[in-house]
């Protein structure tokens, strides 16, 4: 009985060896060590998820919305952004499912010390003015051309 056991064991681990060494394969995003192709630059693409349900009641409304772009995050990123509406869904402090309209931004910029801190203040902006658990913050390094 017991070398049945064991080679259960083994062979558990080995699968486990061999799903783990796979992820160690998945390409990675361009980093500071990484060039990108002839023609594009390095980037940053922050996406921001912005849920649109005020916990306390009642929704962000369309006026409250362009208003907070208009005034926090478009000076920010006089550049350029992207923002798409989007259906949410998260399991809030409660622990009840919240499902919700969203905003998400998305904004592709250089890194830098001053851009990070412009994202935190647009975060917290948000989350003080519309009494919001969380905002969720997507980071990827990519390559891009205009």
């Amino acid at each position: 009985m017991r070398p049945i056991v064991t080679r259960l064991r083994l062979a558990a681990s080995a699968a486990t060896l061999a799903m783990l060494a796979g992820c160690s394969t998945m390409p990675s995003a361009p980093g500071p060590s990484t060039a990108c192709a002839a023609g594009f630059d390095a980037f940053e693409r922050d996406t921001l998820y912005f849920g649109r349900a005020i916990p306390a009641g009642g929704q962000v409304s369309n006026a409250q919305w362009t208003a907070f772009l208009d005034s926090v995050v478009t000076p920010a990123f006089p550049k350029g952004l992207t923002v798409i509406d989007a259906a949410g869904q998260w399991r809030g402090a409660s622990g009840s499912v919240v499902r919700e309209p969203s905003k998400l931004v998305v904004l592709l910029h250089s890194r830098s010390a001053d851009d990070d801190a412009a994202i935190a203040r647009i975060i917290d902006t948000y989350r003080q003015r519309f009494g919001q658990e969380a905002v969720l913050q997507e980071r990827q390094s990519v390559c891009v051309r205009f």
